[in-house]
């Protein structure tokens, strides 16, 4: 099928004024938030439905043309933006349907172009609120996060998006739809599908709604924030204060460089100057902030500083230096981008090899470090990196191989996309891969969702 004739078709399933063709529009669509994956131009179409999107794959399957199912396009490793000339990008943006929410079972169904902001002020007052929270909350959308199996800040104690999916809907390759949004808490009847979905970066499904668990919405809230001289004092602390604190919900890393970037880009003052921090945030009916303090107060080796908020503007204030490190990396230029999994165990060693990796390949370049701490998460941003793509991606090969050989994952949160297919052997077996490839073939036999995303 011609580049001319796809607009034409897609039109009549969508109206003409949801297919975007002028390449000022499409841009958003093919560059991902890092800016390093750069896709070739391309048709966007914009379904307004579950029959609309499904429409849209039947006219693919038949047709040959690959799809790149999108929704906020938050991703960091290139697996929401197009490959392949010729490809149409399926965005979900429309897909905003909010259902009532059960305030019984706590649960409600969304469409999957709904951004946890959307879902976070459509849930309040009812006593219930949702689970995961990310920095991209204002713009990442459901279905994405189901796709990459998002996690957030939350995960030790909540789980990832994955724990808060009951049922989904959504559209096969064929172009067939399977709805299972009956928020089932048990349902053993065979293979689960969804949870199959959940982390597929759009290869084998394209969502289009979730069922969702939601929890209990606390009355108080209590942030701390903690300023350590050390990374294993601070590490230590974290994991104490987890299980001395029952309602602890929220433990972020951020290193005093990156709260000293924040408050210069943004014109904040820092409560303190550390090393090493910790944001710390519990939630419960009974307010914690007591708790914390004497929790804080028992640590074997205690904070230098400490900043506690029990009042949300105070609170604002502290999570700035956590939200806002993504925004002030950008205002420096290039960001290359590391979000990966290590045993804790190995975190100061695999931090030290890593500085020693980077200095070597990019003299000059600066590491910024931050993440999930209980959870093994942690996000390397590398900045001052030479322009040149044979440099970054020796870079990249070095880090991921490092990763490996402190027994961690290559991806935490944003999923392998096309930036990390090829490293996909580092983290998973032959077995493994060849397990997957026989389900994407099963699922997706033509290979029209997301080809070169996940799968090398």
């Amino acid at each position: 099928m011609t580049r001319p004739t796809i607009p034409t078709e897609l039109a009549a399933i969508v109206g003409d004024a949801f297919v975007v063709v002028d390449p000022d529009l499409t841009a958003r669509h093919r560059i991902d938030w890092t800016g390093r994956y750069v896709g070739p131009d391309a048709v966007v179409v914009r379904p307004g439905s579950t029959a609309e999107v499904a429409g849209v794959v039947a006219w693919a399957a038949a047709s040959g043309v690959a799809l790149v199912p999108q929704g906020g396009n938050t991703g960091l490793v290139g697996g929401s933006v197009p490959e392949r000339a010729g490809s149409v990008v399926v965005s979900t943006e429309r897909l905003v349907a909010l259902g009532e929410v059960d305030a019984v079972a706590g649960q409600v169904t969304v469409g999957a172009g709904v951004t946890p902001s959307m879902l976070a002020d459509h849930v309040r007052g009812t006593g219930w609120r949702f689970a995961v929270d990310l920095g991209a909350r204002d713009t990442a959308t459901i279905g994405g996060m189901v796709a990459t199996n998002a996690g957030g800040m939350r995960v030790f104690r909540h789980g990832s998006m994955r724990a808060q999916v009951l049922g989904l809907e959504y559209v096969t390759a064929a172009g067939d739809v399977v709805s299972r949004l009956g928020g089932l808490q048990k349902d053993n009847t065979g293979f689960d599908l969804g949870s199959l979905l959940c982390g597929s970066e759009g290869t084998l499904g394209i969502v289009t709604s979730a069922r969702l668990r939601l929890i209990p919405d606390p009355a108080f809230r209590s942030t701390a924030l903690l300023g350590f001289d050390s990374a294993p004092a601070a590490r230590t602390a974290a994991w104490t204060l987890r299980r001395a604190v029952g309602p602890v919900e929220v433990i972020e890393y951020v290193s005093g460089q990156c709260v000293d970037l924040v408050a210069t880009t943004f014109g904040l003052a820092a409560p303190f100057i550390a090393a090493h921090v910790l944001l710390v945030e519990a939630a419960a009916d009974v307010d914690p902030t007591d708790s914390v303090s004497a929790a804080i107060g028992a640590l074997a080796e205690p904070p230098t500083e400490v900043a506690v908020a029990a009042d949300r503007t105070r609170q604002d204030a502290l999570w700035r230096f956590r939200d806002d490190i993504t925004a002030a990396l950008a205002t420096t230029g290039p960001v290359v981008k590391y979000d990966v999994s290590i045993p804790s165990s190995d975190v100061d060693a695999f931090r030290a090899d890593a500085e020693v990796v980077m200095s070597a390949r990019c003299p000059g370049a600066t590491a910024w470090w931050f993440g999930h701490v209980c959870d093994d998460n942690l996000h390397l941003n590398v900045t001052g990196a030479p322009a040149d793509p044979d440099v970054v991606a020796g870079l990249d090969r070095s880090i991921l191989e490092l990763v490996a050989a402190h027994g961690g994952s290559i991806s935490a949160e944003h999923g392998i996309g096309r930036a990390k297919a090829r490293y996909l052997h580092l983290s998973r077996s032959a077995v493994e891969i060849a397990s997957m490839r026989a389900i994407k073939h099963a699922l997706d036999p033509t290979g029209i969702l997301n080809p070169g995303v996940l799968l090398p």
